[in-house]
């Protein structure tokens, strides 16, 4: 056993007890503590918990998107609950019950792990990123603006639970971290698309209808609202650039259309899925942390990492349809 695995298990001792007894919220967010805790059939404290968390990458892996991983309880972790629940034919209320706890154990014990930084995660950083869509437009990439958060998009964090696990770290190469296990992408070949905005959920189903993965999405709004009815994939595009069009929507003294260059900061993150409806897709965005917090341009808007998940499931030809 090496010296982080003897840190970790002294510390789960230490912790274990207090999160047994239902006192989740009054243990620190630490990665013992995450992977200690278990379900003792009290519901989620309000809040940030080690159990919140520690549910939150056994979905992920379980291919029911919580969203960003940040150990606080909400509506994107009642969402992955529910849709979990549905894949696996238990009554899908969004609840946490021993059902549902056994029933995610399959998905492994650790859900914290430690991970040493390499070169490769330092380099291609970009300067800090201006606001405006022209002063974007004039630049090569839109690249991540920190080390950290480049890791946290890796391992689907947020940014400040990634540095809350790992006080004092400069995320330089060399240095080792705690952080998210949420498992490898799911693989599957997607057949259709659900996007139900009521619920800011999309759906994906496999050729016998079979419900595959749930996803936190962010669908329109009130003065661009998202397409209604079925429409189809027309192809799928990793990195892209993304076109500017001052006719949908006017971003600051922006009057003409431009082309911002490719990016996980881009408006569309790294991922555009593109829809048979004009100028509407699915795609990813440069802040994961406000999935179903804020409203789109009409599209389907999710995190980086779900999107390139479901670029890999689909192609030309798989229905989308958007119901209210």
């Amino acid at each position: 056993m090496d010296a982080i695995h003897v840190i970790l298990a002294v510390a789960a001792a230490t912790f274990a007890a207090a999160v047994t007894f239902g006192k989740a919220n009054a243990a620190p967010m630490d990665p013992a503590a995450i992977n200690a805790a278990i379900f003792t059939g009290q519901q989620l404290p309000e809040g940030q918990s080690p159990l919140a968390a520690r549910l939150q990458i056994l979905l992920d892996r379980a291919g029911a998107s919580p969203g960003v991983v940040d150990g606080y309880s909400g509506e994107n972790m009642q969402k992955a609950i529910r849709g979990f629940e549905q894949v696996n034919k238990i009554p899908d209320d969004g609840l946490v019950d021993q059902m549902v706890w056994d029933t995610l154990q399959a998905m492994g014990s650790d859900v914290i792990v430690s991970y040493t930084i390499t070169g490769e995660d330092v380099s291609g950083i970009s300067a800090q990123l201006p606001d405006d869509y022209a002063e974007l437009a004039k630049l090569d990439r839109l690249g991540f603006t920190s080390v950290r958060e480049k890791l946290a998009e890796r391992f689907h964090m947020d940014e400040d639970f990634l540095a809350e696990l790992n006080p004092g770290t400069q995320f330089i190469t060399g240095e080792t971290i705690f952080v998210a296990d949420p498992g490898p992408d799911q693989k599957a070949e997607i057949a259709s698309l659900v996007a139900v905005k009521s619920q800011a959920r999309l759906l994906a189903y496999d050729a016998s209808q079979t419900l595959i993965a749930i996803y936190p999405v962010t669908i329109g709004s009130a003065s661009t609202p998202s397409p209604t009815g079925v429409h189809t994939v027309n192809g799928v595009a990793i990195d892209p650039t993304y076109s500017y069009n001052p006719n949908n929507f006017v971003q600051g003294n922006n009057t003409e259309p431009l082309t911002l260059p490719p990016g996980p900061n881009g408006p569309v993150g790294d991922v555009w899925i593109d829809l048979s409806e004009p100028t509407y897709g699915i795609h990813g965005t440069p802040h994961p942390s406000k999935i179903d917090k804020t409203s789109s341009h009409g599209c389907v808007r999710m995190t980086n990492w779900d999107a390139r998940e479901l670029a890999h499931m689909v192609s030309q030809g798989v229905t989308v349809e958007f119901r209210d």
